[in-house]
Order: structure tokens, then C-alpha cells, then sequence
């Protein structure tokens, strides 16, 4: 869980109120937070925060807006997403994005924070909140970089474009000496620590403005000449680019809302892109992209337990920061422009929960006397782990989670086959399986020096698309496994789903299937009353050549909800 520090005196100023730590403690629960250290010598707060996906809180200026709110006040008002001054003098503000980026670096957004001198405690947080965004929200700088630097040192339009990485050359912030950029990845610090970001490419991300003074090597390190920003600054110029459009425009509004609460006024820039991108080929950030979310009340009130109006509900909604519209039984909320974490109607029904405190609901005891005991599906999942033990295999057990490289990329697979999770926070664990099969391979992978034959299984759940259920989604229960060796083909597969069947006293036919995961003619679709329950077959070279596999490998993958019946 993320954790910041605050500076209690700047936390105060912006909260509009002062609080006791025992007064702290009790309103931080309406953020999801703890409060876990006090320093009063430096007059430095540790907080938690429990919710990761809330990066708006991760700075001292955005938990003093959610718990100013909280507390009464007035929510900030952030105009500057579509005032008519704004959008006639974005002319003066574009960035120009290089075709050759699409591919490596394809997503940029900025803006221009122009208010008071920047004093020492505002430069820490400013700079906190930066390392925050990237490094946690942004999986260590993969999907969002940022860089600040000082607007009145900039001539637009600013151009972003894949640069030459032995002929582009600058001063690196922390160097006195000019480098390449495949120098900056083997001398400075950040450019060990970052390197593995870029350099598979033959070119890299690079931002210069109008006159070809540098502004960085994203996401890199900056410029010595321009991004160096110092206390007593009062113009600056934000620019963040990753690889996730909604991630990064969302990391943007965050760093922007901050600096509007500072007292800045925002001037937004315009992106041009010679590409389309979710959000169009022109687009002006800070971008409102969210969605509006509706909420039944009577739905709200089987969850809490509680009997509440839609005017009850609503204003312990505004209460959290948001606004909402009341119709009837409905109610609709508008997402904030600092929040993207409102994905389903009970996102709203915990919105409820906290603006009227959790405090505030009466803990009732169960009514109902029950026996735990296993389900079904539990018992026959443990009679097939008996069996395949008993063939000689090794149980292994995974994450249901993993990245669109390793369940699609590697597999040859159809994205829209799978479900893929809106706000990952990694890339590691931005899918929800399907198939249990690039889980066994990514294990065989990593095995090559062990003694053959390798027989490994996993029965677990997978993840499928249904567009007949509640949420789109089903959950089934699966069974998968993998034999690997030397002369490993079809029939020693097709042996082992033979006696897992005998075992289990259920019979099975068999019919060919082309599966791009498979030798074509040495794969087969498994049976079972005649409804389709697996498949089977010798995993094709390119799928072994995508992990990184030297031994011939068969696998089997079966549906033990449909064979249980």
C-alpha cells in the first residue's frame, strides 16, 4: 500500500481547518487511510493509504481536498477543462507527436501551471506526488513518465519524436557533461534503473521544443537546461507519456487538480498525433473522459442493510466529492476528473458507506446457524488432484491474474477473448485468465534444466466471457496439465485424459479441431455428452519458441464443471 508523507503545516493550510491527530485519525478513515507516524520535530506526517485505486490521494494537496470535503467544505471547482478562454489560447500550446512513437511511446499529455512562487514544502510534495504516480500508479515509470520543467524557457510548439539514440545528444540533469542517449542508459543513475523501458527499441522517446532546446529523454531524466525546477519557480510546464491513454490523461487531471488547489492557474496544451488514439488525433489535456455511473437506491439499501431515500443517498455522495443527479429511485454520478475507480453500481453503494461513515451502521449479528463444509465442485476438484498425483504429476498453483504478453502475445490468442481489467496497476496483472495452459508453460520455461519428463498440472478457476450472465463474466472451474520430454506427442497426452476418464468412470469421444495453439491434426476437442469439455494435443513450435521452450510439449485443458454433472 502506498504510503506519503505529509507536511502537517501545508496539510492544514489546504484542509482549511486544523485537526488533532486524534481528530485525524478518526476523519483519514474517510479516505481509506491511517495515519502510521508522526514526526514533530520536522512537523512530518506517515500516512497509508489503503486504496490503490485512488492516486488523486496519494499527495498531501489531494487528501486535504477529499477530507476538506468531507468535513463540509466546498469542493474545488476546476474550470479549466472547458473554458472558452482556455480553448481559443491552446494555439500558442501545442505538442506535435512523431509518427515513429506509435509503437514505442505513442501517449503525451501537458499543461501549464502558472501561480505563486513555488516555496520548499509545496517543491517536496509536488515532487512526492510525482514519484508516486509513476512509480506506483505508473508501474515504475512503464506506463506514466512525468516531467516538470519551466514554462517561460520553452518556445512552442513543443515536438515529441523517436530520436536516434547514438546521434541525439544533451546535458542529463545530474550530469555536467553532454551524452547519448545510449550513453545516459549506462552512465547516469536513472538511466540504469529505467533503461530496460527502452532500449529494445532502435529508437527512443524524445522531447524537444521549438528552438531544439531538450526537455527530456522520457521516461529517462531531464534536461539540465530546462527541467530543473527550483524553489521560487512560478511557471511551469507538466508533460507525463506512457503507453495507456486513460491512465496517463487520468495521471495528468491528478498532477493538474494539485496544482489548482496550490493556487495555480491551469492553461491546457493541445496534442496533435499523426495516429488515432482512444481519445481522437487532437486532444486537449487536461481531457475529462470518465463516464457517468447509475445507482438503483433499492439496490444500495440490500447492500448497507439500511433504509435510505435517493436524497439521503445523494448527499452522503456529495459528501465524498462527487456530483449527482437524482431521478425517481435513480441515481446517477458524475465522476470527479481525478477519479477513474467508479467501474460498477456498487462502487457507488461504498461511496454511500463512507460519506455516512462506517461508524455509523449497526454491526447485526447472523440469524441464521450454518455448517461450513466443502462445495461440491470442491470434492470433485479434490477427487481429479488425487488422480492426476496418482499419474505421477505435481500440483502447482498460480495467479489468476497475468498480462495480455503471456495470455495473448505468446498463445496466439484473440484479445477479445479474454477479460481485461480497466485500471491495472502492472502490466504483470492486467488480465483475468482464461486457460490455465500459458500458466504450465511459463512454469516449463523456467525448467529446462531439470530431469525429465516433467509432468505438471493445475485444477483451478479460469475466467470466460458471458454475455447471458449479471456481469458479462462466468467463473468456471478447470483442470489443466502438462507432459513435456524428449519424444512427448499426441499419444502420450491422449493416455493421460484416457485414465483421468477411466478414474472418474465417465466416458469421452474425441474430434479434431484446428487450434492455433496446437500442431494442426495432432490436437483434438474432448467430448463429454456430447457437449465440448477440453482440449488436447502437441503445443506448436512457435508457441514453445514464444517462452523460450526446447522440449517438445503436450497439454490438455478440461472443463470440470461440465464432466462433474
Amino acid at each position: 500500500m502506498p504510503k506519503i508523507e505529509v507536511h502537517e503545516k501545508l496539510f492544514h493550510k489546504f484542509l482549511g481547518k486544523k485537526l488533532n491527530h486524534t481528530e485525524l485519525i478518526d476523519v483519514l478513515e474517510a479516505a481509506k487511510a491511517e495515519l502510521d507516524e508522526v514526526n514533530k520535530e520536522d512537523g512530518i506526517l506517515k500516512i497509508e493509504l489503503n486504496d490503490t485505486n485512488r492516486p488523486d490521494l496519494w499527495s498531501t494537496l489531494g487528501l486535504a481536498r477529499q477530507l476538506k470535503v468531507y468535513l463540509g467544505g466546498k469542493p474545488s471547482q476546476f474550470d479549466f477543462y472547458s473554458t472558452p478562454e482556455a480553448q481559443k489560447e491552446v494555439d500558442d500550446r501545442v505538442i506535435f507527436v512523431d509518427m515513429g512513437l506509435q509503437h514505442i511511446r505513442p501517449f503525451i499529455a501537458a499543461f501549464v501551471a502558472e501561480g505563486p512562487a513555488i516555496d520548499e514544502a509545496l517543491l517536496i510534495d509536488l515532487i512526492q506526488s510525482q514519484e508516486k504516480l509513476c512509480g506506483n500508479y505508473g508501474s515504475k515509470r512503464k506506463t506514466i513518465a512525468m516531467g516538470i520543467y519551466r514554462s517561460e524557457k520553452l518556445e512552442y510548439p513543443i515536438h515529441y519524436i523517436a530520436a536516434d539514440p547514438l546521434s541525439t545528444k544533451f546535458i542529463p540533469l545530474g550530469l555536467e557533461k553532454e551524452c547519448n542517449l545510449n550513453e545516459i542508459l549506462t552512465l547516469h543513475p536513472k538511466g540504469m534503473e529505467y533503461a530496460y523501458i527502452v532500449k529494445e527499441y532502435k529508437k527512443y522517446p524524445f522531447l524537444k521544443d521549438n528552438k531544439g532546446d531538450v526537455l527530456s529523454f522520457p521516461p529517462i531524466i531531464n534536461s539540465a537546461k530546462i527541467g530543473a525546477v527550483e524553489v521560487g519557480d512560478s511557471k511551469v510546464f507538466v508533460e507525463l507519456t506512457g503507453t495507456d491513454m486513460y491512465t496517463l490523461v487520468l495521471a495528468a487531471s491528478i498532477a493538474a487538480c494539485d496544482f489548482a488547489d496550490a493556487g495555480f492557474k491551469i492553461k491546457p496544451v493541445k496534442v496533435c498525433y499523426p495516429y488515432e488514439t482512444p481519445l481522437g488525433s487532437e486532444i486537449i489535456t487536461p481531457f475529462y473522459f470518465q463516464k457517468p455511473i447509475m445507482l438503483d437506491i433499492q439496490e444500495a439499501n440490500k447492500l448497507l442493510g439500511e433504509t435510505l431515500s435517493p436524497a439521503e443517498a445523494a448527499k452522503y455522495i456529495e459528501k465524498m466529492g462527487n456530483k449527482v443527479t437524482v431521478e425517481k429511485e435513480k441515481i446517477t454520478l458524475f465522476p470527479p476528473v481525478y477519479r477513474n475507480d467508479f467501474m460498477h453500481p456498487v462502487d457507488i453503494v461504498e461511496e454511500i458507506m463512507m460519506g455516512r461513515g462506517i461508524a455509523s451502521f449497526t454491526p447485526v449479528m447472523a440469524e441464521d446457524f450454518t455448517m461450513g463444509r466443502l462445495t461440491e465442485e470442491e470434492e470433485f476438484s479434490r477427487k481429479v488432484r488425487d488422480i492426476m498425483i496418482g499419474l505421477g504429476f505435481q500440483e502447482m498453483i498460480y495467479n489468476y491474474l497475468g498480462s495480455k504478453r503471456d495470455f495473448i502475445e505468446k498463445m496466439k490468442m484473440v484479445e477479445d477473448s479474454i477479460i481485461e481489467i480497466a485500471n491495472p496497476m502492472t502490466e504483470s496483472y492486467e488480465m483475468v485468465r482464461n486457460s490455465i495452459i500459458p500458466n504450465l508453460l511459463a512454469s516449463e520455461a523456467i525448467s529446462g534444466n531439470a530431469v525429465y519428463p516433467h509432468l505438471i498440472f493445475e485444477a483451478g478457476k479460469v475466467v470466460l466471457k458471458a454475455k447471458d450472465e449479471n456481469y458479462g463474466s462466468k467463473t468456471k472451474n478447470y483442470l489443466s496439465f502438462l507432459f513435456s520430454d524428449r519424444e512427448a506427442d499426441f499419444n502420450d497426452i491422449s493416455a493421460k485424459v484416457s485414465a483421468l476418464f477411466y478414474y472418474l468412470c465417465k466416458d469421452y469421444t474425441l474430434q479434431d479441431v484446428d487450434d492455433p495453439r496446437f500442431i494442426k491434426g495432432r490436437c483434438a476437442t474432448v467430448f463429454y455428452r456430447d457437449k465440448s469439455v477440453g482440449v488436447m494435443g502437441e503445443v506448436h513450435p512457435d508457441i514453445l519458441e514464444n517462452w523460450g521452450i526446447g522440449m517438445p510439449c503436450t497439454t490438455a485443458e478440461i472443463d470440470l464443471d461440465q464432466i462433474m454433472k
